[in-house]
């Protein structure tokens, strides 16, 4: 059983009653920013929507996201989905999400022109290379992005870094067993490299850290209706088949339940029925609330501590791990 959700079970609560309860806190605003974590992303380090310069929530409600942009339009996709209209929009808005306000825009269009090709050679190299498990050097980096970029190497790099993150799940770090090498590591372990079924296919890493992000945000548990109001912010909607994630319905109410990384149950007492979701035995096992809000942090350029009472609450489940760990 889910840990923090133990006294919930027995409470009736209807969809509509559980989602008026939720929907007055402050911490509810952090979500709607998070709402926008792979389809909205700030093009600064500025915050992003409802948060004010401090990293506070502001006065802002979710109707300043009905129309998001940023991470899935704007992030490196990789080859194998070219064709799909939704990649090429991809392709020709990549590097979006890392100009700065501040700069001449003649300088921002130069930059762009010079980064966008490499960082996208790279995503696909380093999806490739994930399949290995190999680790990766930079001469090797070089030689497919071209040496000629060797200057401008960590940018790439880097840029390429957050596309793994954000959209596939997959942290770039640094390899400690050798000089200018680099692992990929994900941030779960679903099945076949995060593919999940067999096949051609892309992690659905940074999906699963995404509904888990909003199950916490919502109080540890959230309606079916919420789930979808968060994914269609990233155009992801029910029984329409996704360039990356495929159908969406499945995999998050069968195959991601089945894997025991999320509960999926009919609310009780609702009538007429409606479900929610809580995480899994497994989501509990490989990640914690810290880990899940440090991801949503680092995709909209807050600090954890932003979110306030959530990040009270991750701080404690942490201190509780380290004394079941002793």
């Amino acid at each position: 059983m889910p840990r923090g959700n133990r006294g919930k079970k027995g409470k009736p609560h209807t969809c509509k009653k559980r989602r008026q309860a939720q929907h007055g806190t402050q911490d509810l605003r952090g979500a709607q920013v998070t709402a926008t974590t792979m389809e909205a992303r700030s093009s600064s380090s500025s915050p992003g929507p409802g948060v004010d310069a401090k990293g506070k929530p502001g006065a802002r409600s979710g109707k300043h996201l009905k129309h998001p942009r940023g991470a899935l339009a704007t992030t490196t996709v990789p080859a194998g989905v070219s064709s799909t209209r939704s990649s090429k929009r991809a392709i020709g808005e990549i590097g979006k999400t890392h100009n700065s306000p501040q700069a001449p825009l003649s300088n921002v269009r130069s930059r762009k022109r010079s980064l966008v090709r490499p960082t996208y050679l790279l995503v696909q190299f380093l999806l490739r290379m994930y399949k290995t498990k190999k680790p990766i050097s930079k001469v090797h980096m070089l030689k497919i992005i071209d040496k000629k970029y060797k200057n401008l190497f960590l940018s790439i790099l880097k840029r390429a870094s957050e596309s793994m993150e954000v959209v596939f799940g997959i942290d770039v770090k640094k390899d400690n067993t050798a000089k200018h090498s680099y692992v990929l590591v994900s941030k779960m372990n679903l099945p076949r490299n995060g593919i999940v079924h067999r096949g051609r296919g892309f992690p659905k890493t940074s999906l699963l850290m995404n509904l888990l992000g909003v199950i916490f945000m919502k109080g540890n548990c959230t309606t079916e209706d919420d789930i979808w109001n968060f994914l269609g912010k990233m155009k992801i909607y029910a029984g329409k088949r996704h360039f990356l994630f495929g159908e969406p319905k499945k995999l998050i109410t069968q195959d991601l339940v089945e894997l025991k990384y999320l509960e999926y149950r009919q609310v009780p007492g609702s009538s007429p029925a409606c479900y929610e979701f809580l995480w899994g035995p497994r989501a509990h096992a490989e990640t914690s609330k810290m880990r899940v809000l440090e991801f949503l942090a680092r995709t909209n350029h807050l600090d954890p501590s932003a979110f306030h009472c959530r990040y009270e609450e991750a701080l404690k489940d942490e201190e509780e791990r380290a004394q079941a760990g002793r």
